[in-house]
């Protein structure tokens, strides 16, 4: 039976995502077969899982997906591996105030399957302090269980005995301690890490956490820790695949697909055929549905706009078949992007809004949202849960007919967002997982 361990913080940037790496390459180099998971959404993280596991790494959210839709890609995340380490979003117990056990929050998650929780504590600027933290996070719910903590940006050697005492006396084991080190964080941009196919350096950083997890983890602690998942996958999809043969645009520009949408369309029996906009591709035609994800098309505006064979396919497919944006397909499938520069690019003209890198403006946070029409997602009235993050904004909002009904996470009603037009739609809206029907 595959065993189950959750890596969380505190907070965000406390050190989750590189412990979470340098563990995985270290058990991955005593020849355990590892796999990893990302609560929350969570498109960047996942991506550097896969890179050291060489499997794909599933999302898992309570909020979005139904509890038998959550233990089903839990139970997927689980197949063929000797262990499974869950790196959560955010802080433990961060998420929406309710309902309880369904807020997104990590901690719903670790407290349904009974996994264990080891606790990345970030103790610059304090000592013995950290204790407090440690005992105040193993004591708030006692359906979570905090099975240890692991020390992160220690200063010194007396540091280290200073913060390891008195967590020890605080009755929490101490799994390891990492010296302060600011070469290996991992570099970022405004929407998260830099993407794991964009780093050159990648396998030598990752090659440098595995060393210091060997040297600094204790390896066999943390795998007596971990407790046997039980999870049953239910036979669920995530989201039901627009066709039979989907082609996704995959590059720089377009990487945001979530590995758990992608696993439910092959489950479904779907094939994924990609395409590289930025290689100037179009989709294949053998095709009978375009996905373009999200991703960062406001830093490759110029070269998407000269890509004219992928423009005019793209054209050319949507005349018959339905192609959807999301996010960052939405901007390409618009009339203009604005890059950050304040340079206007003319994008695919699909669809008629106009957006804007330039004049920013952060939106974040869970999202339900009612189809208004039939398009590639599903049919009028169907409804979905994600989420939104980006900081383009709107600027002409064009003439289109709105595509989705959004509420957000706590159910206050956003307005009507996307747009559709013939076969073409999309929105800054991410899907996560389908949630039925709407009652109205």
């Amino acid at each position: 039976m595959t065993r189950a361990i959750m890596i969380a913080a505190p907070r965000s940037g406390g050190g989750k995502t590189t412990t979470t790496l340098g563990l995985l390459a270290a058990l991955r180099g005593r020849n355990i077969a590892v796999q990893a998971a990302k609560t929350g959404p969570d498109y960047i993280d996942p991506a550097f899982h896969e890179v050291v596991t060489g499997r794909s790494s599933l999302n898992l959210d309570s909020w979005a997906m139904t509890p038998s839709l959550l233990e089903t890609m839990l139970a997927r995340s689980a197949e063929g591996a000797n262990l499974l380490v869950v790196e959560s979003a955010m802080g433990l117990f961060d998420g929406l105030f309710g309902p309880k056990k369904s807020r997104g929050a990590p901690s719903d998650i670790a407290a349904r399957f009974d996994i264990p929780v080891v606790l990345v504590l970030d103790i610059s600027g304090q000592g013995q302090s950290a204790a407090a933290i440690a005992h105040g996070f193993a004591t708030l719910d006692p359906d979570v269980r905090v099975a240890g903590v692991v020390l992160n940006q220690v200063a010194s050697p007396r540091h280290l005995s200073m913060a390891r005492e008195a967590v020890l006396a605080a009755g929490i084991p101490v799994l390891g301690a990492f010296m302060r080190d600011p070469s290996l964080k991992l570099p970022e941009r405004h929407l998260g890490l830099v993407q794991a196919r964009e780093q050159a350096t990648l396998e030598e950083l990752l090659q440098r956490l595995q060393s210091r997890a060997e040297e600094s983890l204790d390896l066999d602690s943390l795998l007596q820790v971990a407790s046997p998942l039980n999870a049953q996958d239910r036979g669920e999809l995530a989201v039901l695949p627009p066709g039979q043969r989907i082609a996704i645009a995959d590059d720089a520009a377009f990487s945001f697909l979530y590995g758990h949408v992608a696993k439910s369309w092959r489950q479904a029996g779907a094939e994924l055929i990609p395409f590289s906009p930025l290689a100037n591709e179009g989709p294949d035609d053998s095709c009978d549905a375009c996905w373009l994800p999200g991703g960062y098309p406001e830093l490759h505006a110029g070269s998407l706009a000269a890509a004219d064979q992928f423009i005019n396919r793209l054209a050319a497919f949507s005349r018959t078949r339905p192609v959807h944006g999301e996010c960052g397909g939405f901007m390409v499938l618009g009339r203009a992007l604005e890059d950050a520069d304040g340079i206007t690019h003319p994008m695919t003209g699909l669809l008629s809004h106009e957006t804007s890198f330039a004049k920013r403006k952060m939106n974040l946070g869970y999202r339900e949202a009612i189809l208004q029409t039939d398009c590639a997602l599903g049919t009028r009235g169907a409804v979905f849960r994600g989420h939104e993050f980006h900081y383009a904004r709107v600027t002409n909002p064009g003439t289109d007919s709105a595509l989705a009904l959004l509420r957000d996470g706590n159910g206050n009603d956003l307005g009507l967002a996307g747009g559709y037009r013939g076969h073409v739609s999309g929105s800054f809206f991410h899907v996560m997982a389908g949630r039925g029907r709407d009652a109205a």
